[in-house]
Formats: C-alpha cells, sequence, structure tokens
C-alpha cells in the first residue's frame, strides 16, 4: 500500500508506530509516494532550498525507517506540479542529478531506494520517457536510485508500454498502474496482457502499485486536474470494491502471485 509523503515528518511516533502495527496486522509492505513541494526540490539552482529539502528528507527517511518502508517514488529529482514558465531543461536536469546525488547516500543510510518517476510532458519537462529515466540513473550513478514507471505517463508518452519497460530493464524499481483516465485497472484501454509479458521478461519482482484518481474536489483532485466524477458518484464501498476487483485482475493479467 502507498502512502503519502508529504505530512510523514509531521507524524508523532505514536502516529507512526501505530500504522506500522496496522500494517502488520493485515500482512501491507508500505511505499511512500511524493510530489515534492518547491521547497522541498532537491534540483533547485538554490542552495537554501536544497538544504531544506534534505533536512525534509532526513525526516521522512527516519518515519519510513519506523514503518519499514524502504521506498519512496514520485518526481523527487525536481518538484511538482512544475511551473512551466520558469523551466530550462538542460539546467534542470545538471542540477537535478546533483541533487539526488546528495540525497541518495543518506537514502541508504536507511536502506531506501529512491524512484524516479517519468511523468508525461504536461506534468514535468525533465523526464519524459523510459529512456530518459535510464539515461538520468545512469547518470546519478548510485545503487539505490531506481526508474519509475507509470502506465498512464507511459500511455501518454511511449510508442511501445512494452518495450519502454525493457528498456527500463533491471533499473526498474518501482511501477505504477492506471488506465488512461485514471480509473482503476481493468475498466479502460490499456494494454494489460503486453505490460505482464514485458515485467515477466525483465525478471520485475518488486512492487506493483495501483494509483487512480476517480473523485473531484480537495488539492490531489486539482493537482492531477480531475474536472468531472470519473467514480460515477460511487459510494466509499463501491470504491473499496472496485479496488478489490482491480487487485484481482492485475494478479491474472501480470501473472502475479
Amino acid at each position: 500500500l502507498e502512502i503519502g509523503g508529504a505530512p510523514l515528518p509531521e507524524y508523532s511516533l505514536e502516529d507512526i508506530r501505530s500504522l506500522k502495527q496496522c500494517a502488520d496486522n493485515y500482512g501491507i509492505t508500505i511505499t511512500v509516494g511524493y510530489g515534492p513541494a518547491w521547497n522541498h526540490n532537491i534540483g533547485s539552482a538554490d542552495p537554501k532550498i536544497r538544504t531544506e529539502a534534505v533536512g525534509w528528507y532526513k525526516k521522512t527517511f527516519e518515519a519510513m525507517a519506523e514503518l519499514d518502508s524502504h521506498l519512496i517514488g514520485g518526481a523527487l529529482y525536481f518538484y511538482w506540479p512544475v511551473d512551466f514558465n520558469v523551466v530550462n531543461k538542460v539546467d534542470d536536469w545538471k542540477y537535478s542529478v546533483e541533487g539526488i546525488q546528495i540525497l541518495a547516500p543518506i537514502a541508504a543510510q536507511y536502506d531506501i531506494n529512491l524512484g524516479m518517476e517519468v511523468l508525461n510532458r504536461f506534468e514535468n519537462h525533465i523526464l519524459n520517457t523510459a529512456e530518459e529515466g535510464v539515461t538520468f540513473v545512469k547518470e546519478v550513478g548510485m545503487d539505490n536510485v531506481k526508474v519509475m514507471l507509470d502506465t498512464f505517463h507511459m500511455n501518454i508518452e511511449e510508442s511501445s508500454i512494452g518495450d519502454a519497460i525493457r528498456t527500463a530493464g533491471k533499473l526498474l524499481g518501482h511501477f505504477h498502474t492506471g488506465e488512461c483516465n485514471r480509473i482503476v485497472p481493468g475498466k479502460g484501454r490499456i494494454p494489460w496482457r503486453e505490460i505482464g509479458d514485458a515485467l515477466k521478461d525483465i525478471e520485475y519482482d518488486k512492487a506493483v502499485v495501483m494509483e487512480p484518481f476517480v473523485c473531484m474536489g480537495g488539492q490531489v483532485g486539482s493537482d492531477i486536474k480531475v474536472w468531472r466524477d470519473i467514480s460515477h458518484n460511487a459510494s466509499e464501498e463501491q470504491l473499496d470494491i472496485d479496488a478489490k476487483r482491480a487487485l484481482e485482475f492485475q494478479r491474472y493479467m501480470l501473472e502475479w502471485k
């Protein structure tokens, strides 16, 4: 189960231990997702922002260690959502590589991997394809820095989703799934068998996390641009049923054990 990273440093130790106990009771492995705020931009050219980012991540890594969580993924190399009025891909790439090279050894102290999420062109300008993700990770050159792919973003940017997964190969460290309009897997047109075959080809054995966004409202709804009720006014009970069925569908299509 993936949890949001933004509030983690603010949790009390009691909160964290309670969450850990709940996860243990249900046999759940926790991963963490985060779209960094601008003042947590490890890829900033401003040393003060980098310093603030490092401090925030240290607190997050400490909380993750208490949760026995070993992966945090997202646009960790920059910030999100991006202000495209002030971007420069060449410079931002350079500073992002340098920033992750600072962050990765700190994460390694807690046995934490960093997933560099490849996003579509409307959400990020640095990493848009699996090929760019691989190039970036190799340039960073740290064992705990991995490529992270997401079927929603791949559907927009990649000519072949299967080939993109194979391009990432052994560097693929985390995988998000969702349909082309961000509903739960199995209700859209994403080529799941192709994806399953590609994951099998690269012998992928790490987490697969569904990431649907189907409801309007709140900060997440605004950031993800959910402008209509994709859930069709589903109750919380129906959303749970959809998630359960999507999990069963994924295990079948991806031949997950």
